[in-house]
Order: structure tokens, then sequence, then C-alpha cells
């Protein structure tokens, strides 16, 4: 996508414009995430960082391994404990 102009409005508001959020999927009363980064202001969806967060976290969790199934065990232990 081109480059485009956004004027900073009262309360520091900015439209986003209407091709930007169909790229992105936001629509009229949804949430997103500003991010700075490298003195820029990014904005992505809660699913893209949920995304990008499964992504950092699939690179150190060796296949085949479950997170998930370990931290349930986990607890099970400890509520056993108690």
């Amino acid at each position: 996508m081109e480059n485009v102009r956004a004027t900073v409005n009262a309360g520091g508001r900015i439209v986003i414009p209407a091709a930007y959020r169909r790229a992105l999927g936001i629509k009229q009363g949804d949430e997103v995430i500003l991010r700075l980064e490298d003195g820029e202001v990014r904005i992505i969806t809660p699913a893209q960082a949920i995304r990008r967060a499964q992504a950092l976290v699939r690179r150190y969790v060796p296949a085949g391994r479950s997170m998930a199934d370990e931290l349930i065990a986990e607890r099970r232990v400890d509520a056993a404990r108690e």
C-alpha cells in the first residue's frame, strides 16, 4: 500500500483510511494494539499479536511437545498437593 497522510484531530484522534482497515480486517468497535517501534507507531489486531507470539514461542518448543499439556499436568500435581 502506498503512504497516506492523516491529520491528528482533537484528542489525538487519527482516522485509519478505509483501505487500511479492510486490509487489516478492522471494523468499527474493534480493538487494535498500538506499538511504538523504531520511532514508528504500528497498528496490529489482537489476532495478529497472538499469531506473532505463537510463532515466537514455536521457535523454542520442539516439535511434538505440548506446552498446554505440560501446564495442565503441572496444575494437576499442584492441586493434588493441596
